[in-house]
């Protein structure tokens, strides 16, 4: 991905606009002088340079350096996002800052209107706890290996789930282990004989007590998880936390959140009467009745969750991820309580902070108008496909002919390449993305794959996914740019 924030701007004499010089080839042209004429910005003057080639991105430094000639008093030169170019080579050379914008040209007026930098979303303070629910049946090397693996989706601690009737023999070895491994646990039980072994065993926290069972948590260090003695009961709820308080013990306070159509909207009013009775104490949340036990994306129901954990400042909460649909559910909490805290530490909406939650749908899906596409489609001259979409169906175009469809399917008899069995397989992968992004409403580029946010992330490595990286270059580029490098114009 380019990097699309705005770097500060060099010091420019009192009362005199930045100069900045925005890279481009001549098919492109017409589109940046249009949508450059767009910045109102008073503090900068962009001027649109044409280096001479047709696709500006697939230049090489060494191109760059051969054809560029910057307008007198440049300040800043800007290159297409997915320039691969070595820009400190180009400062060095030319004496100016470089840098890369947005990757499509729609978006720069939001370039340069952005105020502040990309979020930091290396902090939150909500910690995740993920159940393992059938950690009673595992043995040892399974479930290391099955909490490794959510730890890498971004929990904190392992829950432990015991499962009604079945002997956990090896409780005290399950806890040792994840121990040696750097891992918190939580052991999750209704049996009393249960928790008391894992208080023992040194496990970190205890799922559940409640008014009539907290003397299990004198048997160890253990912090006890807090819940109503009856369903529903804020009353024995608030007695039990009032007994922790007076004696000191840690605790977090859980009033359930129960499934929809079964008290969850009562279960909601019950977190927020708890936090405005004790606007101090440590509160959990378990989200699993709700994401579990809903048919719906657990992106958007985590996102709305989420919400109300941030405002009322919830300090945990307890996921799973059993049900296949809820196979991202850790990951895209994870996402979801950086995002928010970095929205709430800037007194905004969760709304630009890195769309880790937005997976069907993009906020600006199209990066051209039907018109525009028509125009870039006229001037070309060669026999390399360009592919887009816009509100009116998928684009496929080169010097032939310019064709568009809602499916692919109605465009292959256009293309000619039923001889060419690579280039028609190609052109299939491409236009299937393009149909689903059409569909969905996402946004698309040619030799880049969709972008699902959070739960279409590698797992394994959270903080990758929150860091903005510039993608190599797809398949087609990388043809394209080898010929550049061997002197040809694109």
């Amino acid at each position: 991905m380019a990097d699309e924030r705005a770097p500060a701007s060099p010091a420019s004499p009192a009362g005199k606009p930045e100069k900045v010089a925005l890279v481009t080839g001549s098919l492109a042209e017409p589109r940046l002088t249009r949508i450059a004429g767009e910045i109102t910005d008073a503090s900068l003057d962009p001027v649109v340079v044409n280096v001479g080639v047709k696709v500006a991105a697939l230049m090489t430094a060494e191109i760059v350096e051969r054809r560029l000639k910057l307008p007198e008093g440049t300040d800043r030169v800007l290159m297409p996002g997915r320039f691969r170019g070595d820009l400190d080579r180009l400062e060095r050379f030319f004496g100016v800052p470089f840098a890369r914008g947005p990757d499509e040209v729609a978006d720069l007026p939001d370039y340069f209107g952005q105020k502040r930098r990309a979020a930091d979303l290396s902090r939150h303070d909500v910690t995740i706890f993920a159940e393992i629910v059938d950690a009673t049946v595992l043995d040892l090397d399974a479930l290391v290996a099955r909490a490794l693996f959510l730890q890498g989706e971004g929990a904190d601690v392992i829950d432990l789930g015991c499962l009604p009737d079945t002997p956990f023999p090896h409780l005290e070895d399950a806890i040792a282990a994840l121990h040696e491994r750097g891992l918190k646990v939580s052991v999750d039980s209704f049996d009393l004989s249960e928790l008391a072994r894992a208080t023992r065993a040194g496990a970190d926290y205890l799922l559940s007590l409640n008014e009539t069972t907290l003397d299990v948590a004198k048997e160890g260090p253990a912090v006890p998880i807090l819940v109503p003695a009856t369903q529903g009961d804020l009353a024995s709820l608030c007695r039990a936390v009032d007994a922790c308080l007076a004696s000191g013990q840690p605790f977090y306070a859980d009033p359930i959140l129960d499934p929809i159509h079964y008290g969850y909207t009562a279960s909601v009013v019950r977190y927020a009467e708890l936090r405005r009775r004790y606007p101090d104490i440590p509160i959990l949340m378990g989200i699993g009745n709700v994401t579990e036990l809903t048919d719906a994306d657990t992106t958007g129901i985590n996102a709305i969750l989420m919400g109300m954990i941030s405002e009322l400042h919830i300090q945990a909460v307890l996921a799973v991820q059993v049900s296949p649909h809820c196979r991202t559910a850790v990951r895209e909490f994870d996402r979801a309580r950086r995002e928010y805290f970095a929205a709430r530490q800037a007194g905004a909406l969760p709304q630009g902070f890195g769309g880790g939650l937005m997976g069907l749908r993009d906020r600006k899906p199209y990066a051209a108008a039907p018109d525009e596409i028509a125009r870039l489609a006229s001037e070309v001259r060669d026999r390399n496909f360009r592919i887009d979409v816009t509100q009116a169906g998928i684009h496929i175009y080169n010097r032939d002919g310019h064709h568009v469809a809602s499916e692919p399917f109605a465009l292959f008899p256009h293309l000619g390449v039923e001889a060419d069995g690579a280039h028609a397989f190609y052109l299939g992968v491409e236009a299937a993305r393009a149909e689903i992004a059409f569909k969905l409403g996402k946004r698309y580029a040619q030799d880049e794959g969709l972008k699902w946010g959070a739960a279409g992330e590698i797992a394994g490595s959270p903080e990758e996914a929150h860091r903005l990286t510039f993608k190599e270059a797809g398949t087609t580029l990388q043809a394209k740019s080898a010929k550049a490098k061997a002197g040809e114009t694109p």
